[in-house]
């Protein structure tokens, strides 16, 4: 992978958190081929964790890609293998199982945000926090609409209902944003979990100066602290050479708690 000379270091915990009794969450560490995901699975027990695990498996396999185009049809090819064995776990089992996701692909100076479901992607750069993705949710729907104001979303009895994600039809959607990779940018990938207990200013200033390692642990005891009501899973990904750059690791960073 070449990100135009701009050393890269990443680092990724998950958490089954104060109230579960296990982790649907997975997430994918692949900054030789510029890949980094996180995936929270939606089914039950030894169901959700299957949809995210497919996910991460088959992204695992992508391998290293001669382009930005290429990376970007090899992350796509993967993502519709997965969708493909989630529904077919999804028919012999009888029941709907799926997962949400968030990916940063990062090759050639620029980057790519993709996601399906309520996963963030945040963008922190030059000291303010960017939400990246945009929810796929009944009440990012109602919000977007304006039948709903921003106060309202936080307490709106569906507000966890999602709308899309991987593994519920046959069709995948996905969306994403792209741009210019900038000395110092700090990507922040993370399930429900985090969001749920955390601010997004609270996350930006979690990860202006620190280490990624530090600050994944930092947000991570912070959403344990406050109760922890659902899985967490969290990947920071900062790239070097800008304002309070950390040392460049060679070796992903990758840390699960009680997983």
């Amino acid at each position: 992978m070449s990100t135009a000379v701009l050393p890269i270091e990443s680092f990724g915990v998950s958490h089954k958190g104060c109230v579960r009794d296990h982790n649907e969450d997975n997430y994918l560490i692949e900054p030789q081929t510029g890949l980094w995901v996180v995936a929270d699975g939606m089914g039950g027990h030894e169901a959700g964790e299957v949809a995210s695990a497919s996910i991460v498996d088959h992204l695992a396999t992508i391998g290293i890609a001669s382009s930005a185009p290429d990376l970007r049809a090899r992350f796509e090819d993967r993502m519709s293998r997965a969708n493909s064995e989630i529904r077919n776990i999804s028919r012999s089992r009888g029941i709907t199982i799926g997962s949400t996701f968030a990916a940063l692909l990062a090759m050639d100076g620029r980057f790519a945000g993709l996601w399906a479901g309520d996963s963030r992607i945040y963008l922190v750069r030059n000291g303010v926090i960017l939400q990246v993705s945009k929810d796929h949710t009944e009440v990012q729907e109602l919000l977007d609409r304006g039948m709903i104001s921003a106060e309202e979303a936080l307490t709106w009895p569906r507000r966890h209902v999602i709308t899309h994600a991987v593994g519920v039809s046959d069709e995948l959607e996905i969306d994403f944003q792209q741009g210019e990779l900038m000395p110092g940018d700090v990507f922040v990938l993370s399930t429900d979990g985090l969001t749920a207990h955390v601010s997004d200013a609270e996350i930006e200033a979690a990860v202006r100066s620190a280490t990624p390692q530090a600050a994944c642990r930092h947000l991570l005891e912070t959403v344990l602290a406050r109760g922890g009501t659902d899985n967490v899973t969290i990947v920071l990904v900062k790239i070097g050479g800008g304002r309070n750059d950390a040392p460049h690791s060679d070796q992903p960073g990758a840390e699960s708690l009680a997983r």
